[in-house]
């Protein structure tokens, strides 16, 4: 699964994201830290990826679009380190694929 990290993630997500299998990407690695949401949900639908973020935004703009891509994963804890943001993104994949609990 490939993902792009919203600047407020930690960029040291990404290497632990990519020791549990994920193609993971940051906003700031790729000159996208300053991009407005729009931009940063263009990237990911042009590159097959699922946005994560700590912001709302990004659910509102797809809905007001009536966009029907790119996914997002919010995730509403701050101060994550990478490590942990990597288990809470690895186990919300896990359970969107086995379906509802």
């Amino acid at each position: 699964m490939k993902l792009l990290l919203d600047q407020g993630m930690p960029r040291a997500a990404v290497d632990a994201l990519a020791r549990l299998g994920f193609d993971a990407v940051h906003t700031g690695a790729i000159g996208m830290a300053k991009a407005p949401d729009q931009d940063v949900l263009a990237r990911a639908r042009q590159e097959g990826e699922t946005v994560v973020t700590l912001d709302a935004d990004f659910h509102a703009l797809l809905a007001l679009s009536n966009a029907a891509s790119p996914s997002v994963i919010r995730v509403r804890i701050e101060g994550l380190r990478g490590e942990d943001w990597a288990s809470v993104v690895s186990r919300v994949v896990a359970r969107n694929r086995s379906g509802p609990a």
